[in-house]
């Protein structure tokens, strides 16, 4: 993969790596069958919020002519950068297809088929025509794309049916072009077909079942022929906000998701075998040009809707229960836990019940007086709202800072908002040009005639949901000098008007923006003195991007001098790990397997008195000054060795860890050694401590068997 000279890779070429590795997970074999499906859908998901945003964003960036100022990182070259990126796609769509092509083989196997409508028998023909006619009939409406003066909006979650109806005249073929949007909002994208054996598992899609049915549908132009391809678009996602003080904040962020459906088309894709002149005509309607992300791909197109999947699939994963802490087995109260000691929660392998649970316990507590919460991504029906109102409903003050800007969550939270506020929770208004990103919580209680502050800080969204399958930490915790900064950091989101004391004042967590890069500039620093000094220095990082050139190039100075430098990072990678100056070769992984490794560890030698910190922060421009973030260090001795023991786990990957290199290769890191695969290994490592810990705090002759010491919810 070529990569323009330069002290940096392209933070977008480095993300499109990131989804050739997710592809990685669709073409391996090992992976079980309904997982690769998984994963082709993540693929494709992943590539539609590429190019609502990032692809987006570049062409704006190509547009500008220096007329008032982008809120954006400007690339150095950007029209170079769109070429690439087309480029690899083509590439990428390719290896796509051909994946696909085996998952079929592999699922012919299994004895699961996707039907299309021409290898339907005579039992399935009348059930997709009953179909059609009970329950897409109503949900359809073609448009005769010819005879409109305007070309008709197209919704860009949507997939579409190109249809060209024809018929022989004695000197040419006469053509009228229609389309059909597919109604799979509604009706899901799967049908599940009678199957003529009973061990089989047929399924049609939703535009099969469609294209079945054409004549019916065009009964009244009395057309010959009716062919028809499927095509998407995809449109610029971003939401402007500018700078009209008249209009609330709030306001403009509802005015920007109606201007999104007006976003402009910056990628085309269809059907390779599409009929010339219908393309020509979309191409022209659409106001695009070939050069403009116009992508030919197969038969079936928003291959998101893959995520779902019927499960049909006679082998099933292995995903093991989360269990908890044993210090929580033997309490029924997670409030004397955390009042007690600081409790590392080590998501998906832990469960996210605890959280809940010390909500819950806030809620109804006579001596809790207040709660406040930071909100970004919250599960459908969420439980910890449900806390939230509880608490209310108890008395209890609640504050939430609800960040209405979290992309594609927007609307969501805006419906969070209005709930929350008419069950009595006070919400934050949002700060301009700065999204609240930090996870955090603060819980005050009475005691006495003093008040005492627990909660936690996360690396993870509050989300129950997304908990089970993203890898995050969650501090619990009622240390006073973490909860005095978070009290602060809340000072600061309900007052940001009179500036940024409060963050200036925190003397634990180190906040974003203004402090959280001046620490790391301080501590890489001092590393490089200790090595210059002949003592030992190094570095372990864990975050999901590292994008920001000013840290890559301190990190690179580092390496120069020759401090052990490890990092694992899941997605962008702009460093380039390979140069001859480095004293001590950078360590560079990703790891992708079932679960999302979301979490932020940062871990310095610090003169043999290791500093650990999570955080909520990337190590990208918007994370260090357009975001506030949390950074929290972790003072308990046994929880900082347990997260460097997972780090350690995950460095000796080498069965789902790839190499970070100069050439973004995305090769698997392999060797000789016992197989090491991360995941599976933490599950373990933790599971086991759990049995040693519980088994030293039960009676002499009354130890419970192993596997009934794990304690499952």
């Amino acid at each position: 993969m070529a990569i323009m000279k330069r002290r940096t890779i392209p933070r977008d070429i480095s993300w499109l790596a990131f989804n050739a590795r997710v592809l990685q997970e669709a073409a391996d074999p090992s992976v079980p069958l309904r997982e690769r499906v998984k994963f082709l859908g993540i693929f494709s998901n992943n590539l539609d919020e590429f190019f609502r945003v990032r692809v987006a964003a570049l062409n704006r960036m190509k547009e500008f002519s220096g007329k008032g100022k982008l809120n954006m990182h400007m690339e150095i070259a950007p029209e170079k950068i769109l070429h690439q990126i087309q480029d690899i796609v083509m590439v990428q769509q390719e290896r796509f297809d051909e994946i696909w092509k085996n998952i079929n083989l592999e699922m012919a196997k299994e004895k699961i088929f996707l039907i299309t409508e021409r290898e339907l028998n005579k039992e399935q023909q009348k059930f997709v025509q009953n179909y059609f006619e009970e329950e897409a009939r109503a949900n359809i409406i073609p448009l005769m794309i010819q005879s409109i003066p305007q070309f008709p909006y197209l919704r860009e979650k949507s997939i579409y049916l190109g249809v060209v109806l024809s018929r022989k005249t004695p000197t040419t073929e006469e053509k009228k072009f229609a389309l059909i949007e597919i109604p799979s909002r509604l009706l899901g994208r799967f049908v599940i077909l009678p199957s003529p054996n009973p061990d089989e598992h047929h399924i049609i899609l939703l535009e099969d079942i469609i294209r079945y049915n054409l004549k019916s549908i065009f009964s009244y132009f009395a057309y010959e022929r009716h062919r028809s391809w499927v095509f998407k678009v995809t449109k610029d996602a971003e939401i402007d906000i500018d700078n009209d003080l008249s209009t609330s904040l709030i306001e403009k962020i509802e005015k920007g998701l109606k201007n999104r459906r007006k976003g402009k088309f910056v990628r085309f894709v269809f059907d390779k075998e599409m009929d010339q002149d219908l393309l020509n005509f979309l191409i022209k309607g659409l106001s695009l040009t070939k050069k403009g992300n116009v992508i030919p791909g197969g038969r079936i197109h928003n291959f998101r809707h893959f995520m779902e999947f019927p499960d049909v699939f006679p082998r099933k994963g292995q995903r093991k229960k989360p269990f908890l802490p044993p210090l929580l087995g033997k309490s029924h109260r997670i409030t004397d836990v955390v009042l007690e000691q600081d409790l590392m929660l080590h998501f998906p392998y832990h469960s996210f019940n605890p959280v809940i649970d010390m909500l819950r316990e806030a809620a109804i507590d006579p001596d809790v007086t207040s709660i406040k919460i930071t909100c970004y991504r919250l599960a459908p029906n969420s439980k910890v709202i449900n806390a939230l109102i509880n608490a209310v409903r108890n008395g209890k003050q609640v504050t939430a800072m609800m960040e209405y800007r979290a992309r594609f969550d927007e609307e969501a939270n805006l419906e969070w908002k209005e709930g929350l506020e008419e069950e009595g929770v006070k919400v934050i208004d949002i700060i301009p040009n700065m999204k609240v990103h930090a996870k955090l919580c603060v819980i005050r209680k009475k005691s006495g005639k003093r008040a005492i502050y627990y909660g936690f800080v996360s690396t993870g969204n509050l989300n129950e949901k997304t908990a089970t399958m993203y890898g995050d930490h969650c501090l619990l915790t009622s240390n006073r000098n973490i909860m005095a900064d978070v009290n602060r950091m809340f000072n600061y989101m309900e007052k940001w008007k009179n500036g940024l004391a409060p963050l200036k004042a925190c003397k634990t967590l180190i906040p974003c923006p203004l402090l959280l890069r001046k620490e790391i500039y301080r501590m890489i620093n001092s590393e490089i003195k200790s090595v210059k000094n002949k003592k030992a220095a190094s570095i372990m990082l864990k975050m999901n991007s590292l994008s920001d050139e000013d840290l890559i190039f301190k990190l690179y100075e580092a390496a120069r001098a020759g401090v052990e430098i490890k990092l694992i990072v899941r997605g962008i990678f702009c460093m380039l790990p390979e140069n001859k100056k480095f004293k001590k070769p950078v360590t560079a992984i990703s790891i992708l397997d079932e679960y999302l490794e979301h979490a932020r560890v940062f871990i310095f030698h610090n003169h043999g008195k290791e500093k650990v910190y999570i955080s909520s922060a990337d190590w990208m421009v918007r994370n260090m000054d357009h975001r506030v973030e949390a950074t929290c260090p972790i003072t308990d001795s046994a929880i900082r060795k347990e997260l460097k023991e997972i780090l350690d786990i995950q460095l000796a990957d080498n069965v789902k860890a790839r190499w970070l290199d100069n050439g973004l290769q995305n090769k698997y890191k392999k060797d000789q050694s016992k197989k090491i695969r991360s995941q599976i290994e933490i599950y373990q490592y933790l599971n086991q401590k759990n049995i040693r810990i519980l088994q030293e705090t039960v009676e002499p002759g009354n130890v419970p068997a192993a596997s009934d010491m794990l304690i499952r919810i």
